[in-house]
């Protein structure tokens, strides 16, 4: 959670750098919309964290523009530092959700949960979210896991494994190193 201006730096660096958004633009103003939604989506939760509520409240609403013209959903505090949206279009997350660091996402995913009650999916570093997956209900994915294309997950997940399918279930040993950047192990808190 981004409790001080370092943190804020920590997450938008790790951020950048799942998105591989280079430092080497002509001008100083972020053109990509993605990135520009990570970088207002992490002053929300700043100023939130922080109770600054004229700053918050500011960013909220630009957040809210920013999510009806991009079709996507994320409240503030339910990502790690390193998320990495691949496509804007139809994101839904639910605000009691938590998601680790280094999550990369695709367009068409829902992380909610079941017949509106409180509890909502906790997942894991290191995940791999695929188009249209579905993450429903008080379930907990592990680390390094891979959730394919189309995937309906409503069962617990454990560590290091690719899930699919309709409901989901293991399909694969293989973890989730190879769709991810470990923007985290990238990006050290003391700026280097």
């Amino acid at each position: 959670m981004i409790k001080s201006k370092e943190d804020l730096k920590y997450y938008l660096k790790c951020d950048k750098k799942a998105l591989r958004v280079s430092d080497k633009k002509k001008f100083p103003m972020p053109f990509d919309s993605i990135w520009r939604y990570e970088i207002i989506l992490r002053k929300c939760e700043y100023h939130k964290n922080l109770n600054h509520k004229l700053c918050y409240f500011y960013y909220k609403y630009k957040l809210n523009r920013l999510s009806e013209k991009l079709t996507l959903k994320f409240e503030p505090n339910v990502f790690g530092p390193g998320l990495s949206i691949a496509h804007f279009g139809t994101i839904i997350i639910n605000p009691n959700a938590t998601v680790g660091d280094n999550c990369r996402i695709h367009e068409g995913v829902t992380i909610g949960a079941t017949n509106g009650q409180a509890s909502a999916p906790k997942i894991g570093n290191n995940c791999f979210i695929g188009s249209g997956a579905k993450i429903i209900g008080d379930i907990e994915i592990g680390n390094n896991v891979a959730i394919g294309a189309g995937a309906v997950v409503v069962n617990n997940v454990g560590d290091n494994v690719t899930i699919g399918g309709v409901p989901a279930k293991i399909i694969s040993n293989n973890d989730s190193s190879s769709n991810i950047i470990k923007a985290t192990e990238m990006v050290f808190k003391n700026g280097k």
